[in-house]
């Protein structure tokens, strides 16, 4: 669940985490369980919330967070026992052991692809052939850095008059130009790991790089964490090196000495042992290595990081105002007490949320192997289109199906009946009403393997957005039909249930 490291002052976010549903998360319409979906004869019901892949997002900054997934359930009409409701389908109430009926004539299509992503911002560049976007929130950010540190230069070198605020925002732009590479770190090792990275965006309190799986071993999260903060250890050397020929009070001299500071702070920040933190995920992968769980280590980097975040709310104000942080005390104004309570309050919350995001999409990633399109997949029968819906609707009950599926001449899968538009098809009219005009043609990404589960399903599923699908067997047999819907209930009763 939570991989990846993050970076920056502001904490690592996990998209990965929350989970949205399969049908949100595809851009897929509020499902309507087509009511020619049907259930497999064998099929035992699983309720199902379908999510997006889960990412490992690895901000850079003083509270490197996770960004959570949002969940959108697709609404659909459904049985008291959670299951959806099928005008003239009724349920299979047959063995739950039972197979489904198979159809040698459909033949097995291809594997769908995956979707473009979405944006985020306004893309920079493509290093490594990772997107980097930068947010709106950045320039919120940049604008209130290029103030900041405008007003110390101001005291540091008066004679710059309002040029100041020139040198102020060419720090904040390289200060931004150290964070992207403290995420292209994370981002490179995650390659060499040979894990997909959708994009890296520069936001509000630093960045983040969106790594869509998790690290298959201890080790590898480990390196994958450390890399991060490394990388910002290395840079604030750099600057430190630089600096060292350059005069001080001078404008080179106080944007070296600011990068170096800034640089360690983001090092020293992200290393503190709790999630979402890249310290966090290094406390994960120990914890992993020991226990032989990454669950394990989870539950313990994320209360750690709780507890940071505590910690953040309480000390950092009054670090400052005794002084501490190597401040004047007789300097402190209310301005800077209000300052400092607000910043401690937003990294508190940053990294507060970023832990719980990780503990979801931790027993997220626990309970997807609990999604299989076999378990989850309806009955179907195959009809030819010119069949009256009244018809279809006999035969399906007939075998116990609870989908129907449209066939040519020879067998072979043209379209599946939607269940959303035979809801709408008034009883009388049922036998002047013929398959085709109800059904939606099938692309291949509408054929899945019975093979699938857990991610693999979902990525099949949000390459596609469709609220049915057609199940094949590997020998290209048609196995059913399974509804969107279904699988986001199933994931919905799965992250219910306790680890």
């Amino acid at each position: 669940m939570e991989q990846g490291a993050s970076s920056g002052p502001a904490a690592e976010d996990r998209t990965e985490q929350g989970s949205p549903s399969v049908s949100a998360a595809n851009g897929a319409p509020e499902t309507e369980t087509p009511a020619g979906s049907s259930d497999p004869a064998t099929h035992r019901r699983t309720e199902t919330d379908a999510t997006s892949a889960t990412t490992t997002n690895h901000r850079t900054s003083p509270a490197h967070l996770n960004g959570e997934p949002k969940r959108d359930s697709a609404s659909t009409g459904s049985d008291h026992d959670g299951t959806p409701s099928h005008p003239n389908l009724p349920y299979a109430h047959t063995d739950p052991n039972a197979q489904p009926h198979a159809d040698p004539r459909i033949a097995k299509g291809r594997p769908p692809q995956r979707p473009k992503e979405p944006g985020g911002g306004l893309l920079m560049g493509r290093p490594f052939g990772v997107p980097v976007y930068v947010a709106p929130s950045w320039f919120l950010v940049a604008a209130l850095i290029t103030w900041v540190f405008g007003g110390q230069l101001d005291r540091v070198l008066p004679e710059l008059g309002a040029a100041r605020y020139l040198v102020a925002l060419f720090f904040a732009v390289a200060f931004y130009g150290s964070v992207l590479v403290h995420e292209l770190a994370h981002t490179v090792a995650a390659l060499r790991f040979k894990l997909p990275v959708r994009r890296i965006q520069l936001q509000f309190f630093g960045g983040v790089s969106e790594i869509e799986k998790e690290a298959e071993t201890p080790g590898r999260e480990f390196v994958l964490a450390f890399v991060g903060p490394l990388l910002s250890l290395i840079l604030s050397g750099i600057f430190y090196l630089a600096m060292l020929p350059t005069e001080p009070g001078t404008v080179p001299g106080v944007l070296l000495a600011g990068l170096m500071v800034s640089n360690l702070i983001v090092a020293a920040f992200n290393l503190l042992p709790g999630l979402p933190l890249d310290g966090g995920r290094m406390l994960r992968a120990v914890v992993w290595k020991i226990t032989g769980r990454p669950m394990s280590g989870t539950i313990a980097a994320a209360w750690v990081g709780r507890a940071l975040a505590v910690s953040v709310l309480i000390g950092l104000p009054l670090l400052t105002q005794t002084g501490a942080l190597g401040t004047n005390t007789e300097d402190i104004s209310g301005m800077d007490t209000v300052t400092d309570a607000l910043l401690a309050a937003i990294l508190a919350a940053i990294i507060w949320t970023g832990a719980g995001n990780s503990l979801r999409m931790a027993r997220l990633r626990e309970h997807l192997p609990e999604l299989r399109a076999r378990n989850l997949t309806r009955r179907a029968v195959p009809v030819e289109t010119n069949t009256p819906l009244s018809e279809a609707l006999r035969r399906a009950n007939a075998a116990g199906a609870r989908a129907l599926v449209v066939v040519d001449a020879d067998g072979q899968p043209l379209s599946l009946v939607r269940e959303a538009a035979i809801v709408g098809v008034p009883e009388h009219r049922r036998p002047w009403v013929s398959v085709s005009g109800l059904a939606q043609d099938l692309t291949d990404g509408m054929r899945v393997s019975a093979e699938l589960a857990g991610e693999d399903l979902l990525d099949a599923l949000r390459a596609t957005p469709a609220t049915e699908y057609l199940v094949i067997e590997e020998t290209g047999e048609i196995y059913g039909v399974l509804s969107a819907a279904d699988v986001e209930r199933a994931f919905v009763k799965a992250m219910a249930r306790p680890n």
